[in-house]
Protein backbone atom coordinates (compact mmCIF):
# COMPACT_ATOMS: atom_id res chain seq x y z
CA UNK A 1 0.00 0.00 0.00
CA UNK A 2 1.22 3.14 -0.61
CA UNK A 3 2.48 5.93 2.12
CA UNK A 4 -0.71 7.65 2.11
CA UNK A 5 -3.64 6.29 4.37
CA UNK A 6 -6.35 5.06 2.02
CA UNK A 7 -9.41 4.50 3.98
CA UNK A 8 -8.99 7.68 6.43
CA UNK A 9 -12.91 8.36 6.49
CA UNK A 10 -14.12 4.71 5.51
CA UNK A 11 -16.41 2.59 7.54
CA UNK A 12 -15.64 -1.17 7.00
CA UNK A 13 -17.70 -4.15 8.12
CA UNK A 14 -15.52 -7.45 8.71
CA UNK A 15 -17.58 -10.43 9.32
CA UNK A 16 -15.52 -12.90 11.62
CA UNK A 17 -13.84 -10.55 12.71
CA UNK A 18 -12.56 -12.69 15.75
CA UNK A 19 -10.69 -15.54 13.76
CA UNK A 20 -7.07 -15.30 12.60
CA UNK A 21 -7.87 -13.98 9.65
CA UNK A 22 -10.62 -11.29 10.35
CA UNK A 23 -8.36 -10.24 12.97
CA UNK A 24 -5.59 -9.61 10.43
CA UNK A 25 -7.87 -7.93 8.15
CA UNK A 26 -9.31 -5.29 10.69
CA UNK A 27 -5.90 -4.31 11.68
CA UNK A 28 -4.90 -3.61 8.38
CA UNK A 29 -7.60 -1.80 7.72
CA UNK A 30 -7.30 0.15 10.97
CA UNK A 31 -3.67 0.83 10.18
CA UNK A 32 -4.76 2.60 6.45
CA UNK A 33 -6.99 4.88 8.68
CA UNK A 34 -10.73 2.59 8.47
CA UNK A 35 -13.39 3.20 11.28
CA UNK A 36 -14.28 -0.60 11.75
CA UNK A 37 -17.69 -2.65 12.37
CA UNK A 38 -16.23 -6.29 13.93
CA UNK A 39 -19.05 -9.05 14.02
CA UNK A 40 -18.65 -11.83 16.15
CA UNK A 41 -20.81 -14.91 16.84
CA UNK A 42 -19.43 -16.84 19.85
CA UNK A 43 -15.75 -15.31 20.59
CA UNK A 44 -15.46 -11.53 20.98
CA UNK A 45 -12.18 -10.42 19.78
CA UNK A 46 -11.14 -8.52 22.78
CA UNK A 47 -7.16 -8.33 22.27
CA UNK A 48 -8.16 -7.07 18.91
CA UNK A 49 -10.49 -4.10 20.82
CA UNK A 50 -7.58 -3.55 22.94
CA UNK A 51 -5.57 -3.09 20.19
CA UNK A 52 -7.56 -0.85 18.49
CA UNK A 53 -8.05 1.20 21.59
CA UNK A 54 -4.65 2.47 20.84
CA UNK A 55 -5.78 3.62 17.36
CA UNK A 56 -7.30 7.07 15.99
CA UNK A 57 -9.86 5.16 14.29
CA UNK A 58 -13.34 4.54 15.89
CA UNK A 59 -14.87 0.90 15.95
CA UNK A 60 -17.54 -0.71 17.34
CA UNK A 61 -17.81 -4.36 18.17
CA UNK A 62 -21.30 -6.05 16.98
CA UNK A 63 -22.22 -9.97 18.07
CA UNK A 64 -24.77 -11.68 15.64
CA UNK A 65 -25.18 -14.83 14.39
CA UNK A 66 -24.97 -15.59 10.22
CA UNK A 67 -27.43 -18.24 9.83
CA UNK A 68 -30.32 -16.30 11.97
CA UNK A 69 -32.90 -15.38 9.50
CA UNK A 70 -33.31 -11.68 9.46
CA UNK A 71 -30.00 -10.77 11.21
CA UNK A 72 -28.34 -8.68 8.33
CA UNK A 73 -31.16 -5.76 9.47
CA UNK A 74 -30.11 -5.61 13.10
CA UNK A 75 -26.45 -5.56 12.54
CA UNK A 76 -26.48 -2.97 10.14
CA UNK A 77 -29.04 -0.81 12.12
CA UNK A 78 -26.76 -0.94 15.01
CA UNK A 79 -23.36 -0.09 12.82
CA UNK A 80 -25.31 3.02 11.59
CA UNK A 81 -26.40 4.01 14.72
CA UNK A 82 -22.22 4.00 15.93
CA UNK A 83 -20.80 4.77 12.70
CA UNK A 84 -22.61 5.71 10.08
CA UNK A 85 -23.20 3.16 6.52
CA UNK A 86 -21.19 1.19 5.40
CA UNK A 87 -18.66 1.91 3.01
CA UNK A 88 -16.88 -1.72 2.09
CA UNK A 89 -17.45 -4.93 3.11
CA UNK A 90 -15.57 -8.18 4.15
CA UNK A 91 -17.16 -11.28 4.32
CA UNK A 92 -14.89 -13.39 5.82
CA UNK A 93 -17.05 -15.19 8.46
CA UNK A 94 -17.10 -19.10 7.91
CA UNK A 95 -17.66 -22.40 8.98
CA UNK A 96 -14.83 -25.52 8.67
CA UNK A 97 -15.05 -28.62 10.01
CA UNK A 98 -14.39 -32.31 8.99
CA UNK A 99 -16.57 -35.08 7.76
CA UNK A 100 -16.99 -37.34 4.98
CA UNK A 101 -20.25 -37.64 3.14
CA UNK A 102 -20.76 -40.94 4.72
CA UNK A 103 -21.26 -39.60 8.17
CA UNK A 104 -22.97 -36.39 6.66
CA UNK A 105 -26.25 -34.97 7.18
CA UNK A 106 -28.46 -32.97 5.39
CA UNK A 107 -28.68 -30.53 8.09
CA UNK A 108 -24.87 -30.76 8.26
CA UNK A 109 -24.55 -29.94 4.77
CA UNK A 110 -27.39 -27.08 4.80
CA UNK A 111 -25.76 -25.49 7.71
CA UNK A 112 -22.43 -25.24 6.08
CA UNK A 113 -24.10 -23.72 2.86
CA UNK A 114 -25.90 -20.96 5.30
CA UNK A 115 -23.08 -19.90 7.06
CA UNK A 116 -20.54 -19.95 4.28
CA UNK A 117 -23.00 -18.88 1.41
CA UNK A 118 -26.27 -17.51 2.83
CA UNK A 119 -24.84 -15.10 5.47
CA UNK A 120 -22.76 -13.34 2.97
CA UNK A 121 -25.42 -13.43 0.49
CA UNK A 122 -28.03 -11.87 3.54
CA UNK A 123 -25.33 -8.95 4.16
CA UNK A 124 -24.16 -8.22 0.48
CA UNK A 125 -27.88 -7.98 -0.56
CA UNK A 126 -28.52 -5.26 2.31
CA UNK A 127 -25.43 -3.92 1.43
CA UNK A 128 -26.18 -3.17 -2.05
CA UNK A 129 -29.46 -2.17 -1.71
CA UNK A 130 -28.24 0.79 0.77
CA UNK A 131 -25.38 2.40 -0.89
CA UNK A 132 -26.59 2.32 -4.53
CA UNK A 133 -26.37 5.56 -6.13
CA UNK A 134 -24.84 6.98 -2.74
CA UNK A 135 -21.16 5.35 -3.21
CA UNK A 136 -19.59 4.87 -6.68
CA UNK A 137 -16.23 3.52 -4.89
CA UNK A 138 -18.13 0.99 -2.56
CA UNK A 139 -16.27 -2.87 -2.82
CA UNK A 140 -17.07 -6.47 -1.13
CA UNK A 141 -14.32 -8.61 -0.86
CA UNK A 142 -15.43 -12.18 0.45
CA UNK A 143 -12.75 -14.64 1.52
CA UNK A 144 -13.00 -17.82 -0.21
CA UNK A 145 -10.26 -20.82 -0.61
CA UNK A 146 -8.16 -23.33 -2.76
CA UNK A 147 -10.76 -25.45 -1.66
CA UNK A 148 -13.16 -23.75 -3.88
CA UNK A 149 -11.56 -25.63 -6.95
CA UNK A 150 -9.72 -28.48 -5.49
CA UNK A 151 -11.33 -30.01 -2.51
CA UNK A 152 -9.83 -32.15 0.16
CA UNK A 153 -11.04 -35.30 1.68
CA UNK A 154 -13.34 -34.80 4.63
CA UNK A 155 -13.96 -31.08 3.17
CA UNK A 156 -16.55 -31.93 1.10
CA UNK A 157 -19.44 -29.60 1.90
CA UNK A 158 -16.84 -26.79 3.08
CA UNK A 159 -15.27 -26.92 -0.45
CA UNK A 160 -18.74 -27.27 -2.04
CA UNK A 161 -19.45 -23.76 0.30
CA UNK A 162 -16.50 -22.40 -1.52
CA UNK A 163 -16.72 -22.92 -4.65
CA UNK A 164 -20.52 -21.67 -4.98
CA UNK A 165 -19.12 -18.31 -2.77
CA UNK A 166 -17.04 -17.75 -5.98
CA UNK A 167 -19.65 -18.26 -7.89
CA UNK A 168 -21.88 -15.53 -5.95
CA UNK A 169 -19.39 -13.12 -6.09
CA UNK A 170 -18.79 -12.76 -9.84
CA UNK A 171 -23.19 -13.09 -9.87
CA UNK A 172 -22.60 -9.81 -7.56
CA UNK A 173 -20.37 -8.34 -9.63
CA UNK A 174 -22.20 -8.21 -12.82
CA UNK A 175 -25.26 -7.33 -11.43
CA UNK A 176 -23.87 -4.39 -9.17
CA UNK A 177 -21.28 -3.40 -11.13
CA UNK A 178 -23.77 -0.33 -13.33
CA UNK A 179 -23.93 1.27 -9.67
CA UNK A 180 -20.52 1.47 -9.49
CA UNK A 181 -19.83 -1.68 -6.91
CA UNK A 182 -17.04 -3.86 -6.76
CA UNK A 183 -17.03 -7.36 -5.74
CA UNK A 184 -14.25 -9.80 -5.58
CA UNK A 185 -12.85 -12.70 -3.47
CA UNK A 186 -9.64 -13.45 -2.52
CA UNK A 187 -8.68 -17.47 -2.40
CA UNK A 188 -5.97 -17.94 0.61
CA UNK A 189 -4.14 -21.92 0.78
CA UNK A 190 -2.80 -23.24 4.28
CA UNK A 191 -2.90 -20.00 6.58
CA UNK A 192 -0.50 -20.27 9.84
CA UNK A 193 -2.29 -20.88 13.10
CA UNK A 194 -0.97 -21.36 16.72
CA UNK A 195 -0.07 -25.28 17.31
CA UNK A 196 -1.04 -25.95 13.70
CA UNK A 197 2.55 -27.70 12.96
CA UNK A 198 1.90 -30.10 16.84
CA UNK A 199 -1.52 -30.55 15.41
CA UNK A 200 -1.57 -31.57 11.67
CA UNK A 201 2.20 -32.16 10.92
CA UNK A 202 1.96 -34.43 8.38
CA UNK A 203 -0.13 -31.64 6.42
CA UNK A 204 2.12 -29.06 7.10
CA UNK A 205 5.03 -31.19 5.69
CA UNK A 206 3.20 -31.93 2.59
CA UNK A 207 2.43 -28.68 1.90
CA UNK A 208 6.07 -27.32 2.65
CA UNK A 209 7.09 -30.10 -0.10
CA UNK A 210 4.42 -29.26 -2.69
CA UNK A 211 4.37 -25.35 -2.11
CA UNK A 212 6.71 -23.58 -4.86
CA UNK A 213 7.49 -20.78 -2.10
CA UNK A 214 7.99 -23.81 0.34
CA UNK A 215 5.83 -21.69 3.28
CA UNK A 216 2.42 -21.16 4.60
CA UNK A 217 0.84 -18.66 4.71
CA UNK A 218 0.15 -16.02 7.04
CA UNK A 219 -3.07 -13.87 8.03
CA UNK A 220 -1.51 -10.84 6.75
CA UNK A 221 -0.94 -12.59 3.83
CA UNK A 222 -4.73 -12.40 3.02
CA UNK A 223 -5.36 -8.94 4.74
CA UNK A 224 -2.73 -7.21 1.90
CA UNK A 225 -4.62 -8.99 -0.86
CA UNK A 226 -7.99 -7.84 0.64
CA UNK A 227 -6.58 -4.20 1.52
CA UNK A 228 -5.84 -4.13 -2.30
CA UNK A 229 -9.18 -5.24 -3.61
CA UNK A 230 -10.68 -2.91 -1.42
CA UNK A 231 -8.33 0.05 -2.55
CA UNK A 232 -8.33 2.60 -5.72
CA UNK A 233 -5.73 0.63 -6.88
CA UNK A 234 -8.17 -2.46 -8.07
CA UNK A 235 -10.84 0.39 -9.46
CA UNK A 236 -11.25 -1.74 -12.19
CA UNK A 237 -11.30 -4.97 -10.62
CA UNK A 238 -14.45 -6.76 -10.32
CA UNK A 239 -15.84 -9.94 -9.96
CA UNK A 240 -12.15 -11.98 -9.65
CA UNK A 241 -10.91 -14.39 -7.44
CA UNK A 242 -6.98 -13.45 -6.61
CA UNK A 243 -5.55 -16.95 -5.18
CA UNK A 244 -3.08 -16.38 -2.33
CA UNK A 245 -1.25 -19.65 -1.52
CA UNK A 246 2.42 -19.47 -2.21
CA UNK A 247 1.92 -20.90 -5.83
CA UNK A 248 0.84 -24.38 -4.83
CA UNK A 249 -1.93 -23.78 -7.48
CA UNK A 250 0.51 -23.50 -10.10
CA UNK A 251 1.16 -27.17 -9.22
CA UNK A 252 -0.26 -30.75 -9.31
CA UNK A 253 -1.40 -30.76 -5.73
CA UNK A 254 -0.74 -31.84 -2.44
Amino acid sequence: MSDTKQFIGKNVLVSGASGGIGQAIARAFSTEGANLALQYHTNRPEALEGELREGSGKYITVKADLTEDGFEAGLFKEIAAELGAVDILINCAASQDVSGFENMSASDFSRMMQMNVGGVFALSKLFASQLLARNSNAAIVNISSIEGSRPARGHGHYASSKAALEMLTKAMALEYGSSGLRVNAVAPGLISRAGIEEQWPDGVSRWKAQCPLECLGTPQDVADAVLFLASPQARWISGSVLTVDGGMSAGPGW
